[in-house]
């Protein structure tokens, strides 16, 4: 019951806001009575497939060597080295990074032997709210990036807002700016959205776009669909074939209008089809992966002893007849009074920072 001596004590306090009041109390029950459990973001809708079966995010070529040196665990705190020759892609010979968490702050930093140098900061407010920050400075003058996310995550929703490169330098707002929000419908089913606002200066009329996904998980399997505003559709289908196998199929679909802008002339289909498998046996993981591109491509992780492990990477791209290769050799080395609690069995018990 509101103060009556306050001035705006009528704010809260009168038939309209007991109402609504009401009304959220009882949809806040029925969700509570339903069971239904927090379906994560949009933007990993479909990481079963996208981020942990198929070879995206794992891939690499060429010969790199990983050095690492963990001094803590609660609080996290690490330092190491990466050497990398032969690589095909834009990676610096020489890297050097540190990392430091706690369960409410988490920050990193890197630096390579190009000039690049990356930041990351992540705070966690509370239990539901977490505020990450990204900043990067390209060598040779290049544009740097600045993002921060703002992820709310609830009992059976999350709801996010991304600003890239937020700026009001200009005399007005410019940048790239995002909100998403997905919510479980039942225990199986969550339906979400994503939109975006755009524009790269004051010369520039701003641009807008909707996203709408939606995913479905049964016992053992969980599929994903995406519509994004430009018309490309995305779908995915995961299953876990047994305790150490897993496997995903992701689809992918862009259509676009041909002909000048304006003037309808049909539509362009273009799209890619890709299927995965992952094995976990008891001291490596196997990745192998096809794609209707004609790439066939597999990935080997092996840990050696307890602080070395090997990594070989692999691609064959039959259509331009090309093939790639990488090597990698990590070493992860702790500090004798962390060696000593893990010999011990005396590991703290350490609530995750807020990657």
């Amino acid at each position: 019951m509101a103060d009556s001596t306050s001035a705006l004590a009528f704010l809260g306090d009168n038939a309209v806001m007991a109402a609504l009041k009401d009304v959220y109390g009882s949809l806040s029950d029925r969700r509570a009575a339903l069971g239904l459990s927090n379906p994560g973001t949009v933007e990993n809708v479909a990481r079963e497939v996208q981020k942990d079966v198929l070879l995206t995010n794992f891939m690499f070529t060429g010969l790199r060597a990983d050095l690492t040196k963990v001094f803590g665990a609660s609080p996290l705190f690490r330092v190491s080295h990466a050497f990398t020759i032969g690589s095909q892609g834009q990676v610096p010979p020489y890297a050097f990074s540190t990392m430091f968490g706690t369960p409410k702050v988490f920050m990193q930093g890197n630096i390579s032997s190009d000039g690049n140098i990356a930041a990351v900061g992540n705070y966690r407010w509370n239990d539901a709210l977490v505020t990450k920050t990204n900043a990067q400075i390209m060598g040779g003058g290049s544009q740097g990036l600045l993002q921060i996310d703002n992820d709310y995550t609830g009992h059976d929703f999350t709801a996010s807002i991304k600003a890239y490169n937020p700026s009001f330098l200009e005399g007005g707002l410019t940048g790239i700016f995002i909100g998403s929000y997905l919510q479980s419908l039942t225990p199986s089913l969550a339906l979400g959205l994503e939109a975006m606002w755009q524009r790269s200066g004051l010369n520039a009329r701003p641009e807008t776009a909707l996203s709408y996904c939606a995913r479905y998980k049964g016992d053992d399997w969980v599929a994903s669909a995406q519509l994004q505003a430009q018309g490309a559709i995305n779908a995915s289908y995961w299953r876990k074939l047994s305790d150490k196998v897993e496997a995903g199929v992701d689809m992918s679909i862009q259509m676009t209008p041909n002909g000048p802008p304006g003037m309808m002339t049909g539509m362009t289909r273009e799209g890619t089809t890709s299927v995965g498998a992952k094995y976990e046996f008891r001291a490596s993981t196997f990745r192998a992966q096809i794609d209707s591109a004609g790439k066939l491509s597999c990935l080997l992780e092996k840990r050696v002893a307890m602080p070395i492990s090997l990594t070989f990477a692999g691609e064959i791209d039959q259509v331009k007849q090309q093939a790639k290769i990488g090597l990698a050799v990590s070493f992860e080395m702790a500090s004798e009074e962390l060696m000593e609690q893990q010999e011990s069995g005396d590991m703290p018990n350490v609530v995750s920072p807020p990657f």
